[in-house]
């Protein structure tokens, strides 16, 4: 089932496309820095990323040291609504609220990624992602979440049904396209008394090697954008659609 239909009330808060890669031995983030030059107008704000890491070392008595390294950068628009992540372990593009179009996000994304490649030179690309994340909010404070989405977590009716807050998560695998879909669902402070806001996070990815220039690539994630489309209109009933048409 391909489902294409265009929203008014979009819930998107945010569109991710994710590139894992392995790059050539001994690159550095000194060389990853280069990367501002290419998109300092459009990116003008750059901030360091870090990661951090825990070592465990046995003996009479357990010594435990704490690491953090700079991995990479992220490079932020001047309207803070576009985020392009260049790290030694990946590419990442981020698409902030409002969302316009699958065209124009996966077409910036490409962009950036060609200027990543000029500079990295990656030998293989090892995993490749499309994520959206959706904020429903959906008129309460009282309301039968049946009425609103099709995927809820079923409470036993000998229990209380009354939910002050609750955290979903489905791994689902998609044989045809040899993928696997993770569905995150999750109350989220709401914007209004009246409201109660639900986060419908859908996650795409297929782990495997690909040249770098490999147009299967894009190919590959323009069927996850579609799968997309398909989970989410599996995971919210008419009621829904009402709401955000």
């Amino acid at each position: 089932m391909r489902v294409s239909r265009h929203y008014s009330k979009a819930p998107i808060t945010e569109a991710i496309i994710d590139l894992r890669v392995t790059l050539p031995e001994g690159f550095s983030t000194e060389q990853l820095a280069a990367i501002q030059t290419h998109i300092r107008n459009r990116f003008p704000a750059k901030e360091p990323i870090h990661v951090g890491s825990l070592l465990f070392e046995a003996g009479p008595s357990i010594k435990i040291e704490a690491a953090r390294q700079q991995n990479g950068f992220l490079f932020r628009s001047g309207d803070g609504r576009r985020v392009f992540q260049a790290t030694l372990s990946g590419f990442t593009f981020n698409r902030l609220a409002p969302y316009t179009s699958w065209e124009e996000f996966s077409s910036e994304a490409r962009n950036l990624w060609d200027i990543y490649k000029e500079v990295c030179r990656p030998s293989s690309v090892n995993r490749a992602a499309v994520r959206y994340i959706n904020r429903l909010d959906l008129p309460g404070p009282l309301l039968d979440f049946k009425d609103y989405l099709r995927t809820i977590p079923e409470v036993s009716p000998d229990l209380p049904q009354g939910l002050s807050t609750f955290f979903m998560q489905l791994q689902i695998p998609q044989e045809d396209l040899n993928c696997m879909l993770i569905i995150n669902e999750a109350f989220t402070p709401p914007t209004s008394p009246e409201l109660v806001s639900v986060l419908l996070d859908i996650d795409l990815f297929r782990e495997q090697v690909w040249q770098t220039d490999d147009e299967e690539i894009w190919n590959f994630l323009e069927q996850l954008r579609h799968r997309k489309n398909d989970v989410f209109h599996a995971c919210i009933t008419d009621k829904t659609r009402e709401l955000i048409s």
